[in-house]
């Protein structure tokens, strides 16, 4: 298992960490599409490149991965697994359909394993502020960067901001992100992107039919 730190190369500009990590497969709408976890070390360079990870934190995951292995590939398992029951629920939210139960199932699965980690502490004279139990411990759980990630999905579902999920109109793309523009007509997960190469699709088809 190749544990070396993995470059922090991931767009997080869906909005929110669910969406972030439903973005963590590339070309969806293609035959081959990329998935950007090929292993544990990518799933603890997407959790500190997003902040749901400190330095510490990530260190000790890690060690206890290099450790235990097998455990770590089961860890990213679960990951994908909650990553595609996630992109699955966010696109039904972006098209106007139910959801799955089983998608949303596996949803409070994580919840129950994540929410009973969380703590309050005692911010020492600033605001009180949000903890996850084992954080800087030598050795925390494996499924420590899928906590707050479940956390975020389960906000997102329940708050008005759910009515601007939107799934990004290049059909090779199927990127999610929150749509906060002032008309809520953005279209593409990025203009520079998959905005600038439909533009580029829709010129040279003009073309091809002035040519012909």
């Amino acid at each position: 298992m190749d544990l070396a730190p993995a470059a922090p190369a991931f767009d997080l500009g869906g909005g929110a960490p669910c969406l972030d990590l439903a973005n963590t497969v590339s070309g969806r709408g293609r035959g081959a599409p990329v998935d950007r976890l090929a292993g544990y070390p990518d799933l603890i360079a997407w959790g500190v490149q997003g902040g749901l990870v400190d330095g510490e934190t990530a260190a000790g995951l890690g060690r206890a991965a290099a450790r235990r292995p097998a455990a770590a590939a089961a860890a990213l398992g679960r990951a994908r697994a909650l990553r595609e029951a996630l992109f699955r629920l966010f696109a039904a939210a972006a098209a106007g359909r139910r959801p799955a139960p089983g998608d949303l199932a596996a949803l409070n699965r994580a919840l129950t394993a994540a929410l009973p980690r969380l703590r309050l502490e005692d911010g020492g004279g600033a605001p009180y502020r949000w903890r996850w139990q084992g954080d800087g411990a030598a050795e925390p759980a494996l499924d420590r960067v899928l906590w707050p990630v479940a956390r975020s999905a389960a906000e997102l579902l329940t708050s008005g901001d759910l009515a601007a999920v939107r799934e990004c109109a290049a059909p090779d793309c199927r990127w999610l992100f929150l749509d906060r523009s002032r008309n809520r007509s953005r279209r593409w997960c990025a203009m520079a992107t998959c905005g600038n190469r439909s533009k580029a699709r829709r010129h040279y088809r003009r073309r091809g039919r002035a040519g012909g």
